[in-house]
């Protein structure tokens, strides 16, 4: 596959002597399915509506009252890896993505670079004649290569996909996100004040994707990898959903939790027997937060209901359109959860995400007054870990560990054609890898064994197919490792050894985790440890775990995540003391540009002409959540620096500038840790200053925005524009110089890569 079809016509000496001759077409097997995978983020085991919650999915759950629900289904407990397993049908370490590609090494196991020999479902579907298409998050690029100028290789149409439109990050913002259409940077098409939310916008790029292709090739079949940012944070939605939850959630986490799991229990969802595994002495009981605590806390819960169900809606519009066209009985749609709930938000929830990683921890008073803001474009939201707790119900601990909280998630297998049982539940033990043998198998194609002349490595996952219409069929993937973060677990014909190793803690040797045995075939929830009364047992699983390890490139298991991040050198941008940037270009990733963080640093805008009565962004990083603006307003010269939202500190020219004016510069002077003055020049003259007494530490971005040339896309740093806010004038180039070495905090920067999972 993949090379030129030998000529079969007959080539003479002139037209008529010659016979010519076109290779055929691929075509599918007969009736092979259309094939639409949904990969939901950091939604947990119990909070769509089928699996007990009472947030509202409705689209969700009526895909699983016309299929099967699975209630045994694992992930690796981490997006990245995940979506690897996915895409793959290989252990996320086998496929190089061991953890969230952000903490890349240079191991084999954890280089973040998806092998050649791990072909991916579009390049094993399109030789056959399938279209592949992809929307929304990524994940799978290295931040190294995120930049417009890297190597395609690892971008989504490098890997098999022939559109997408997206983002690479683990979460952007869904008014003002970082945006990618195939293989180049886009701007979003509008922001919260004309209406824009991300989530509508790839569901219309995904209906577009579909209606290109029927317009023309009406029969052939398509994969659609629909990948939306719900639920990660932040958790935003347009106003009238959020107000469709507000006061939903007061009774507490605790009453949710236990409301949640009496309706899995009623419902069948869980097995006879199973027990609600306790709340985590670290999380605190809802009933001893004050008043103003609960009230901030119930909002943030608020705001990520409304953010799943908006969802739920839009791609209730996409199922709408393949029932209109006949399409639906024969697509088999997958939905899955990445990972379970997330913990990010810390034990009260955040306003602000970047507030933890700069090491600027903010107040409950301070969301509280922020209160009517969270889930819209100003605030980057997350709730707090009771939420966590109690979207996992009813397992224990939670994502980036392996115990079932982290790795148990939801599953629902929706094909009417293909599948006779409706609203059925299956509870065969089932893996993010089963995905690709699964739709292999739906559609009667074998896994190649040579992708474009690379060998390829075995399919490690097990079709789920033959569990569809025979409830009581026998596990047939029994076996199955877990490794994240250092957490470890093996799960072997009903039984798991898991252990949990604290992240990042280098000081207790691995071999110093206590292991724990669940025999989860009857105790889901992890609820009764037997360790003790099973040594043997959890001694050859534990032997088994290393086999397993060193057979999928798990090992060297590495808790370092200092070295990770600093430690070792991987390819990239170097640090230089010189950049240029030119107008008309897309964004320049953060991780991709210069470090103006705690050092000098001049910014220098080259006009090619006079600046007349010019306005707009001369230079910008960053955005609402914190970043820095230089640009030209109401005839001055203006610099803003936004301090993780917290503050924004200016700089404005004394007067206006002079029409003739050819070059506007902005000095920063540092005067002492992460502060400095803010000098304005204008043709080398200085024309105001500003003192700017909190620089960003750690990372401007949390969301994926870049830096930008002569306009801005994404939401504004400050209140003082509007984006894109286009500069008017005859801007030629924009120099940056800095001074000294690149400022980096290794706690606070291996603190950045964890949370941005």
């Amino acid at each position: 596959m993949g090379e030129r079809s030998e000529f079969q016509g007959v080539i003479g000496r002139t037209r008529a002597e010659s016979t010519p001759w076109w290779p055929p077409e691929p075509r599918p097997p007969a009736g092979a399915p259309n094939v639409l995978v949904v990969v939901l983020d950091d939604v947990g085991f119990a909070q769509l509506g089928c699996y007990g919650s009472d947030i509202e999915t409705p689209t969700l759950d009526a895909l699983a009252a016309g299929g099967l629900q699975y209630t045994n289904f694992h992930t690796t407990a981490l997006c990245s890896p995940t979506r690897a397993c996915v895409l793959t049908g290989r252990n996320h370490h086998t496929a190089g993505v061991g953890r969230v590609v952000d903490l890349a090494t240079g191991f084999p196991g954890y280089d973040a670079s998806v092998p050649p020999s791990c072909g991916t479902i579009p390049e094993i579907l399109t030789p056959h004649g399938y279209a592949a298409y992809a929307v929304g998050k990524w994940h799978l690029t290295p931040e190294h290569e995120h930049h417009l100028g890297a190597s395609r290789k690892r971008w989504p149409l490098g890997k098999g996909f022939e559109r997408w439109y997206g983002y690479f990050d683990g979460e952007t913002s869904q008014f003002g996100p970082t945006l990618q259409a195939d293989n180049h940077a886009v701007p979003a098409p509008g922001d919260d004040r004309d209406g824009y939310h991300l989530t509508e916008d790839l569901i219309d790029h995904g209906l577009a994707f579909l209606a290109d292709l029927r317009a023309v090739q009406p029969d052939k079949p398509w994969f659609l990898y629909l990948c939306p940012g719900a639920c990660h944070s932040p958790h935003q939605s347009p106003p009238e959903w959020r107000e469709r939850y507000r006061g939903r959630f007061d009774q507490g986490w605790d009453a949710w939790r236990e409301a949640t799991f009496a309706r899995q229990i009623a419902d069948g969802i869980l097995p006879e027997g199973t027990e609600l595994s306790p709340r985590p002495p670290w999380v605190p009981a809802w009933d001893d937060l004050s008043e103003d605590h609960q009230r901030v806390s119930a909002r943030y819960m608020e705001c990520f209901a409304a953010y799943l169900s908006h969802f739920d809606h839009h791609l209730g519009r996409l199922l709408d359109r393949l029932r209109e066209t006949g399409e639906l009985d024969n697509t088999l749609v997958m939905v899955i959860s990445d990972n379970g709930a997330s913990s990010e938000g810390g034990p009260n929830g955040s306003v602000n995400d970047a507030r933890n990683w700069n090491v600027a921890e903010m107040s409950v008073e301070e969301a509280v007054a922020r209160i009517d803001e969270i889930g819209g474009p100003t605030i980057h939201n997350n709730y707090p870990w009771g939420w966590t707790v109690a979207g996992n119900t009813p397992f224990k601990r939670w994502k980036r560990e392996t115990h079932e909280g982290g790795v148990c998630d939801p599953l629902i297998v929706h094909w009417p054609a293909g599948i006779a049982a409706r609203g059925e539940r299956r509870r065969q033990y089932a893996h993010a890898i089963d995905l690709l043998p699964t739709i292999l198998e739906a559609a009667g194609i074998e896994a190649p064994a040579v992708i474009d002349g690379v060998a390829q490595q075995p399919i490690a996952g097990t079709a789920l197919n033959y569990s569809f219409d025979d409830p009581a069929a026998p596990d047939r993937h029994t076996v199955q490792y877990y490794e994240m973060l250092g957490s470890r677990a093996l799960y072997q014909d009903g039984w798991k050894a898991v252990t949990y190793h604290p992240i990042a803690d280098t000081s207790i040797p691995i071999d110093d985790d206590p292991w724990e045995l669940y025999h989860v075939a009857v105790d889901p929830s992890e609820c009764h440890d037997l360790a003790d009364a099973e040594p043997e047992r959890l001694r050859a699983m534990i032997d088994r775990w290393w086999v397993e390890a060193e057979a999928n490139q798990v090992l060297p298991v590495d808790t370092d995540l200092l070295t990770a991040i600093l430690g070792l050198e991987r390819p990239g941008v170097p640090d230089r003391d010189h950049y240029e940037f030119r107008p008309g270009g897309g964004p320049v990733p953060e991780t991709c540009t210069v470090n103006v963080r705690n050092r000098s640093h001049t910014i220098t805008a080259e006009l090619s002409g006079p600046l007349g009565d010019a306005e707009g962004v001369l230079l910008v990083q960053g955005s609402v959540l914190g970043g820095w603006v230089l640009f030209v307003a109401d005839g001055h010269l203006h610099y803003a620096h936004n301090y993780v939202g917290l503050r924004t500190q200016r700089a404005r020219s004394n007067a206006p500038l002079d029409p003739g004016t050819r070059t506007l510069a902005l000095r920063f002077e540092r005067t002492g840790e992460h502060r400095g003055i803010a000098h304005l020049l204008a043709d080398g003259v200085e024309v105001g200053a500003g003192e700017i007494p909190q620089f960003t530490p750690v990372r401007f971005s949390i969301t994926g925005d870049g830096l930008h040339c002569g306009e801005h896309w994404g939401v504004p740093v400050c209140d003082d524009y509007r984006s894109p806010f286009r500069f008017t004038g005859p801007l030629h180039r924009v120099l940056v110089d800095v001074e000294g070495e690149a400022f980096s905090d290794p706690e606070a920067d291996a603190h950045d890569a964890l949370r941005k999972q």
